[in-house]
């Protein structure tokens, strides 16, 4: 049975909000009117509408089984490219494995180096330290000889 109601009567008989009705009003494209008082009034068949039942959607407008759908879709396309990324990342790990063995074989070459090398200026620095004293002595006796 078609009525003439306002928002407030709807969401009163539906036990929603006015707003509420107002949305359900909107989103079923009722035919709406204004009173001598300037209220909206909205022909609805509230037994029909209840029947039929209020649809759940989403945000954008779009039945909940499209968005459950879709979304179901795009996790299956991302799962497919993690599996695809994951096996691109595994020879990438076994490189950088590699090139890391190598890289620390390389350190400890350049730490048994600079060792060697420290080594030798030490045994550098005491033989010259050695001859030092006799280069001095002789440059001290040339000098008084010749004074």
């Amino acid at each position: 049975m078609l009525e003439q109601l306002t928002y407030a009567q709807i969401g009163d008989r539906l036990n929603i909000s006015s707003d509420g009705a107002r949305a359900i009003v909107k989103r079923n494209r009722l035919p709406r009117s204004r009173d001598n008082n300037g209220k909206t009034l909205v022909a609805i068949d509230l037994e029909e509408l209840q029947d039929k039942g209020l649809p759940v959607r989403s945000r954008r407008g779009l039945p909940v089984t499209n968005v459950v759908a879709t979304l179901k879709a795009r996790i299956e396309q991302l799962e497919a490219e993690l599996t695809a990324e994951q096996q691109r990342s595994a020879g990438h790990r076994a490189d950088y494995e590699h090139e890391r063995e190598r890289a620390d074989l390389l350190a400890r070459g350049q730490e048994i180096l600079d060792i060697q090398l420290k080594n030798l200026r030490l045994l550098l620095q005491t033989e010259r330290q050695a001859d030092a004293p006799r280069t001095l002595r002789g440059w001290w006796r040339r000098l008084r000889a010749t004074g």
